[in-house]
C-alpha cells in the first residue's frame, strides 16, 4: 500500500508517518523542508520526500503525487501564531482537501481511494444530532468569527460530507474529530466513538496525539476499521477521559 500524507512534518502529521512505516507501508510525505521529520523517518527505505507547500503544487503535479495512492491523509493545521491565526492562507485545510479530492478523480484510478482527514472535536458532525448545548452553538458562533482555522476545519469536514457524500465513485473518507491534543510517548489505551461524549468545548477530554497517528493509520490498513468508520466522524479519547463520562 502506498500513502500520501499531507502536513507530514506537524506533530501529528509526523508520527503518523512513523506508524505507517512501522507496518510496512509505502510513504509519499509533503513537507515544507524534509529536516522537520526525525533522521530515522529521513532515511527509512520505504519515504519518498516531497519538498513542497501542498497549496503552491499545480494541479499535474498534485495529480502526479497522487497517483498510485491507495490513500491520502491530511494532517494539515494552522499554525498558532498571530500570522498562522490570521494570515494567508485562511482556507489551507479545506483548500487543500478539494484540490486533493479533485487530484484523486483526475487520475480516474480502478479503485477506490481513502481520504483520511485529521479534523476537531470541535466541529460537529451535522449528518447527525449531535446534542449541543445552547451556550456550546453560541461559543462556536463566535468563533467562525473570530477564529478563521476553525471554519476552516468545519468547511473541510463539510466538503467531504456534501461534495463527496457516501455514494462517491473514486473516494471514500473519514474525518477524525481527536480531543483535547496531548503529548505522549507511546501510544496508550484510546476509544473511539461516534460523537462526543461530553461538551467539545467545555470538557473536551484528551488524546495523544501518537494515539490519534495510530488511529489514522488504522484506518488505512485495516479493512474492519475502514468500514465501520467511512463516511464518518469519529471522536478520539484516550481511555482515562473516557470512564469520567
Amino acid at each position: 500500500m502506498t500513502v500520501l500524507v499531507v502536513g507530514a512534518s506537524g506533530a501529528t502529521g509526523k508520527l503518523l508517518v512513523e506508524q505507517l512505516l512501522n507496518r510496512g507501508q509505502k510513504v509519499k510525505a509533503v513537507v515544507r523542508t524534509s529536516d522537520s521529520l526525525p533522521k530515522a523517518t529521513r532515511d527509512h527505505k520505504n519515504l519518498s520526500i516531497i519538498q513542497a507547500s501542498i497549496l503552491d503544487l499545480s494541479d499535474a503535479k498534485m495529480a502526479q503525487y497522487v497517483k498510485g495512492c491507495d490513500a491520502v491523509a491530511s494532517c494539515l493545521g494552522h499554525n498558532m501564531t498571530l500570522k498562522g491565526v490570521y494570515g494567508s492562507p485562511r482556507k489551507l485545510v479545506t483548500e487543500a482537501t478539494s484540490r486533493l479530492c479533485k487530484a484523486i478523480k483526475a487520475n480516474n484510478s480502478d479503485n477506490n481511494i481513502k481520504f483520511v482527514l485529521m479534523n476537531t472535536i470541535a466541529n460537529s458532525n451535522r449528518d447527525l444530532q449531535e446534542n449541543n448545548s445552547i451556550a456550546h452553538r453560541m461559543v462556536i458562533s463566535l468563533l467562525r468569527l473570530v477564529l478563521p482555522p476553525h471554519i476552516d476545519n468545519e468547511n473541510a469536514a463539510d466538503y467531504l460530507r456534501t461534495k463527496i457524500g457516501q455514494r462517491d465513485d473514486k473516494i471514500e473518507w473519514t474525518a477524525v474529530r481527536p480531543s483535547g491534543l496531548i503529548d505522549e510517548i507511546e501510544v496508550t489505551d484510546y476509544n473511539v466513538y461516534a460523537s462526543p461524549l461530553g461538551s467539545a468545548i467545555f470538557d473536551s477530554g484528551k488524546i495523544s496525539r501518537i494515539d490519534v497517528g495510530h488511529f489514522m493509520a488504522d484506518l488505512i490498513t485495516d479493512e474492519n476499521i475502514w468500514k465501520k468508520w467511512k463516511g464518518r466522524m469519529p471522536v478520539l479519547y484516550n481511555k482515562e477521559t473516557s470512564k469520567y463520562f
